[in-house]
């Protein structure tokens, strides 16, 4: 894989009642999402709560993954940390497994650095990790992360690395921020983080997209996104699709998956959240499966 393309699921992490990852849960929705037809699985993005689990517990999470079957080419682990030396463990340890990529967040918190200091971040990892088959999805998430991932950076790196550096996920919600990174870096996939962009992004030169809410919808999404390759009519499917969206995302992206699948799979496992969030509820389960109506009639069904 040089340039991936399609759509992508940042999958949810469920938890235990006593905060531990739930392994059958996880493994079990991991291959329900991909079997609904997402091309790749993103585990320990934000949706997957990612910067509340330890290294170890990621780690162990993403061999379960595999152990049960998954192929690892399917799977692009977020693997970026404020600490260098733990993102490099991360990521080595995933492209050690085959994975298909990495998803790598900047350095957060010191937000001064700016760009030449997250060149140095990137390609500090990339040299440390020293091998050929890494790839890395640039992670830009400003709204969270408090630092950006620039267009001009994006070009940076694509031109050091052009063999590792192939990906880029625009969660910002900003559009004029994904048709700058697509001028500024032509060889980079761009993957808007919602399918609401998922044509107007293919459109324009965009990869397809890793969204939150594929792991709820993944079969109507992979259906719009193989539409509008073959030059269809999507009209209709558009416009379902971001109605399902705007639903979810707002009750919340993360409590508003898990009380729905909850609901539909009768696990009360899923109502669970790590701190600082707020465990989810069955009320709010049900109100949204009222909301999606026959949309949601493939939720927890295999």
């Amino acid at each position: 894989m040089t340039r991936p393309q399609g759509t992508i699921s940042p999958i949810l992490t469920p938890f235990e009642n006593d905060g531990r990852i739930a392994r059958d849960l996880w493994i079990l929705h991991a291959k329900w999402v991909l079997g609904q037809g997402a091309h790749f699985l993103s585990p320990f993005g934000t949706t997957g709560e990612a910067l509340s689990l330890s290294l170890g517990e990621r780690m162990q999470a993403l061999e379960w993954l595999i152990e049960a079957g998954i192929p690892p080419g399917q799977l692009m682990p977020g693997t970026g940390v404020t600490a260098l030396p733990e993102t490099v463990e991360l990521s080595a340890h995933a492209v050690g497994l085959g994975c298909a990529g990495v998803m790598v967040l900047p350095s957060f918190f010191y937000t001064t650095a700016g760009d030449s200091g997250q060149a140095r971040y990137y390609s500090e990892l990339i040299e440390r990790v020293a091998n050929p088959a890494m790839k890395v999805i640039l992670y830009h998430i400003p709204q969270n992360s408090g630092v950006p991932v620039s267009p001009a950076l994006t070009a940076r790196l694509n031109d050091a690395f052009p063999d590792t550096v192939v990906a880029y996920k625009d969660s910002a919600g900003d559009w004029n921020n994904t048709t700058a990174v697509i001028a500024a870096a032509p060889k980079v996939a761009v993957f808007p983080s919602s399918e609401a962009q998922l044509t107007k992004g293919l459109a324009s030169g965009a990869a397809g997209c890793i969204s939150a809410t594929v792991n709820l919808n993944a079969a109507a999404i992979r259906a719009l996104y193989d539409a509008t390759i073959a030059g269809k009519d999507v009209a209709e499917a558009d416009a379902a699709i971001k109605a399902f969206r705007k639903i979810i995302q707002d009750a919340g992206l993360i409590p508003a998956m898990k009380a729905v699948l909850a609901v539909r799979s009768g696990d009360r496992r899923w109502l669970n959240l790590r701190a600082p969030h707020e465990n989810a509820t069955l009320e709010g389960g049900e109100k949204l499966l009222a909301a999606l109506g026959p949309s949601a009639d493939h939720i927890g069904r295999s």
